[in-house]
C-alpha cells in the first residue's frame, strides 16, 4: 500500500496536507492561505509562533508543543482568531480554540474487520444527537447489539464533523476534519466505530462537500475555497476546478482519506453530489473515492451518493468511464410507495401514481425515470441505468429528509393503515436494491424527526423562512394550522422531541418481529439473500391488478425458487395470473411460506393461499411461496367452484 502522505499530497513527515499532527520533534501545523502573507500559531496561554510561507500557498512550522495543547490562528495583522480549518477537535465549539489530536493513541481492536462489499448490505441510518437520550458515542454503543440482532449490516451515520449550534443534523458542517464536541471526544467516535466492527456491523459516515454551514470565515484564508460567484441552495459552492484552488480540493479529498485512515470508516454517503459542480478532467468525487480506497489498506469500502438528477454514472466502475462508487439512492422507489400507502402525492411525488406497475419498474429497474419528462420539473430527469445491478440502488420508505419533511415530522407507520405498513415492508425487505432504515423504523418509532438546528438570532430567523417556503410546495402545509404544527428549527424542543423513546421497542414488538424475520429472509434464503437483480436473469416482476403485483426469484436450484405476492388494495380473487414467472419448475408447485397477515406481526391471521386453485388475494396484503413437490390432481369440486363464482359474482 502506498505511504498516506503520497495518497494525500502532505509534505514528508506528515499524513494530511492541513492542520496540526505529531511528528518527529514536536507539532507539524500547515494551513493553506494563499490570500495572507503572514500566519502564525497562538496558544491558549499567550504564546505566539510565526508559520513559514511555502510556495504554493501553505503555510507551515514544527513547534515544540504537546498533543492537547489548544490554539488558535492569526492571519496578517487582523485581530480576530481563528480556528483552523483543518482542526481535529473543537472542544469549546467553532468560537473555541483548536485542539492537538495524537490520533495514533488510540488502540484499535478490529484487525481481523475487512470491510463492507457492494453486495448484502441492510443499512441502518442514524442520528447519533437523537439516537439515545443521552445522544453521545458511548451511549450509541450500548444499542449496537440491538442493531446486529436485528441483522443490519451497516450503519450510516449522519454527518459527525463540527458545526454551528448546540444541536443540529450535521448537515452544515464547518471544520470538515474535526468530529463536533456534541456527541463526544475524537476518541469516543473511534470506539463507537471499533465497537461496531466488534459487532460485525460496519459504519458509513455522511460527508457533506457542497457547502460549509457559517463557512464564510473560510475566505480569510483564502476566497479560492469557494466558486466565485455561484451559489446553491444551502450557501457558496465550495471550489474543485480553479486553477488556484488545488489547496482547496486537497482539503476535501483529502478529509474523505482522513475519515478512512484516522477512525477506520467503511464507506462515505455523499451528500447532494449534484452539487459538486467539477470540470476537471477527474472530478473530484472520483478522486476522493480512488483515494480514500488507497487508504484502506485492503479493507473492503462502501461508497453511496445522493443525487437528486438520478445520475447512473455515479454507481458504475471507473473503467466503464464512471465516478467508481458502489451505490446511489433511489428516490423514485420512495415516492412510488408513499404514494402507494399514504394516497397521497404532493410536492416531489407529484410524477408517482404509486401503482403496483410504477413498484415493479423499481424491483426490475431501480430508477423509474432515466432520462424520460419529469413533469414536477418540465424536463427530462434521471440517465440510462440499465446496466445497473439491483445492489447499486439504495430503497428506503424513511431517512431524515422525508420524515422532517410532514407537518409534524410523522414517520411512515403513522400515515397508513397497519396492514398497509406491513405489507409496503414486506415488499420494502424483499426488494433486490439494498435497502436502508431510519432509526426507530424496525420498530414503529412514534416520536417525531424534526429539522432542528440550535442557532439564534437572525441566522435562526432566516432558517425558519426557508424551511417554510421549502415546505410550501406541499399544498396541505399551505393551510395555517398545518403550518402551525411545523416545528421551529431553532427551537430546542424540536431536537429533544425527535430523540427515540426506546420504550416503543416494547410497546410495537409485533413490528419489531415483522423487520427481523424480513431481513433473516432476506440475509438468508437462497434466492432472495443474493439480491437477485433482472440482468442476471435471476429475478423479475410482473402486474396482478394496478394494486397487486408479484415477484420472482430465481435460484440455482429449481426448489430454492420464490414468488412474492403482493396486494395494495382491497381483496382481490384470482381465477388465473396469466403471466409466467408465476409458474412453478415441473414437478413443484408453489407453497405459503410466510405473511404479513401472520397474527405474529398484529396481522389479521394466515390465510392460507393455494396458488393451484382459485383464491382470493387478501387486501393490504404480502405473501411469499416456496417450493415443494406437486401433489396428485384433485377431481374438479364443482359445486365448490359454484360457490366460489357466487361470492364473487
Amino acid at each position: 500500500m502506498a505511504e498516506l502522505s503520497q495518497i494525500t499530497g502532505a509534505p514528508h513527515g506528515r499524513r494530511f496536507p492541513a492542520g496540526a499532527e505529531p511528528v518527529e520533534g514536536g507539532i507539524s501545523f500547515r494551513v493553506w492561505a494563499p490570500a495572507q502573507q503572514n500566519v502564525s500559531v497562538e496558544l491558549e496561554d499567550g504564546r505566539g509562533f510565526p508559520l513559514v510561507r511555502e510556495l504554493d500557498g501553505y503555510f507551515s512550522a514544527v513547534l515544540p508543543v504537546e498533543p492537547g495543547t489548544r490554539y488558535w490562528l492569526r492571519l496578517g495583522h487582523e485581530e480576530q482568531r481563528f480556528a483552523d480549518p483543518a482542526s481535529r477537535f473543537q472542544p469549546l465549539g467553532l468560537a473555541g480554540p483548536s485542539e492537538i489530536i495524537d490520533a495514533t493513541g488510540f488502540e484499535w481492536t478490529d484487525a481481523g474487520w475487512q470491510g463492507l462489499s457492494p453486495e448484502g448490505q441492510i443499512l441502518y441510518e442514524l442520528h447519533i444527537g437523537t439516537f439515545t437520550p443521552e445522544g453521545t458515542w458511548s451511549a450509541a454503543i450500548g444499542r449496537l447489539p440491538h442493531l446486529r440482532d436485528l441483522g443490519i449490516t451497516a450503519v450510516e451515520l449522519l454527518p459527525a464533523a463540527e458545526f454551528q449550534g448546540d444541536f443540529g443534523w450535521g448537515y452544515d458542517g464547518v471544520l470538515l476534519y474535526a468530529p463536533t464536541r456534541l456527541y463526544g471526544r475524537p476518541d469516543d467516535m473511534r470506539r463507537f466505530i471499533d465497537a461496531a466492527h466488534g459487532h460485525g456491523l460496519g459504519v458509513v459516515l455522511d460527508a457533506v462537500y457542497n457547502h460549509f454551514g457559517a463557512g464564510d470565515e473560510f475566505a480569510h484564508f483564502s476566497p479560492d475555497y469557494f466558486r466565485q460567484g455561484v451559489d446553491n441552495e444551502w450557501g457558496k459552492a465550495l471550489n474543485f476546478d480553479a486553477r488556484t484552488a488545488r489547496g482547496a480540493r486537497d482539503y476535501y479529498v483529502a478529509n474523505a482519506v482522513y475519515w478512512i485512515a484516522e477512525f477506520h470508516v467503511d464507506g462515505l454517503r455523499i451528500d447532494a453530489a449534484h452539487a459538486m459542480e467539477d470540470e476537471s478532467e477527474e472530478h473530484v468525487i472520483a478522486e476522493l473515492v480512488r483515494k480514500a480506497r488507497a487508504a484502506a489498506g485492503g479493507r473492503s469500502l462502501y461508497f453511496a451518493a445522493e443525487n437528486e438528477p438520478q445520475d447512473a454514472n455515479l454507481a458504475r466502475a471507473r473503467e466503464r468511464g464512471g465516478f467508481g462508487l458502489d451505490a446511489v439512492w433511489n428516490e423514485d422507489f420512495h415516492h412510488s410507495a408513499m404514494v402507494a400507502a399514504t394516497a397521497r402525492k404532493e410536492a416531489y411525488m407529484h410524477d408517482h401514481l404509486g401503482t403496483a406497475q410504477e413498484l415493479a419498474a423499481s424491483a426490475r429497474y431501480g430508477f423509474m425515470f432515466q432520462g424520460q419528462r419529469y413533469d414536477w420539473q418540465a424536463k427530462g430527469r434521471g440517465s440510462n441505468a440499465f446496466d445497473l445491478r439491483a445492489m447499486n440502488f439504495v430503497n428506503y420508505l424513511q431517512n431524515h429528509d422525508q420524515v422532517a419533511n410532514t407537518p409534524g415530522g410523522h414517520r411512515f407507520w403513522q400515515r397508513t393503515s397497519p396492514a398497509q405498513a406491513r405489507a409496503v415492508t414486506a415488499l420494502f425487505l424483499l426488494s433486490p436494491q439494498t435497502p436502508l432504515l431510519f432509526q426507530g423504523q424496525e420498530f414503529a418509532a412514534r416520536t417525531p424527526f424534526y429539522y432542528f438546528l440550535g442557532v439564534d438570532g437572525e441566522l435562526a430567523r432566516k432558517i425558519t423562512e426557508g424551511r417554510l417556503e421549502f415546505l410550501q410546495q406541499f399544498q396541505s402545509l399551505r393551510d395555517e394550522e398545518a403550518r402551525n404544527r411545523i416545528a421551529e428549527p431553532a427551537d430546542e424542543e424540536a431536537f429533544y422531541h425527535s430523540m427515540l423513546d426506546w420504550r416503543d421497542l416494547e410497546r410495537n414488538g409485533e413490528v419489531m418481529r415483522l423487520h427481523h424475520d424480513l431481513v433473516a429472509i432476506r440475509k438468508t434464503d437462497a434466492a432472495i439473500g443474493r439480491q437477485p437483480s433482472l440482468r442476471d436473469g435471476l429475478f423479475d416482476a410482473g402486474i396482478l391488478t394496478p394494486e397487486a403485483l408479484l415477484m420472482r426469484y430465481f435460484a440455482d436450484r429449481p426448489e430454492d425458487n420464490r414468488l412474492l405476492l403482493v396486494n395494495l388494495g382491497h381483496d382481490l380473487p384470482v381465477r388465473s395470473i396469466p403471466d409466467p414467472i408465476s409458474a412453478p419448475p415441473p414437478g413443484l408447485e408453489w407453497h405459503q411460506i410466510w405473511s404479513s397477515e401472520d397474527p405474529v406481526y398484529g396481522g389479521y391471521g394466515r390465510r392460507e393461499v393455494d396458488l393451484a386453485e382459485r383464491f382470493t388475494l387478501p387486501g393490504e396484503a404480502a405473501i411469499l411461496f416456496g417450493l415443494r413437490p406437486a401433489r396428485p390432481a384433485r377431481p374438479r369440486d364443482k359445486a365448490k367452484e359454484r360457490q366460489w363464482q357466487l361470492n364473487i359474482f
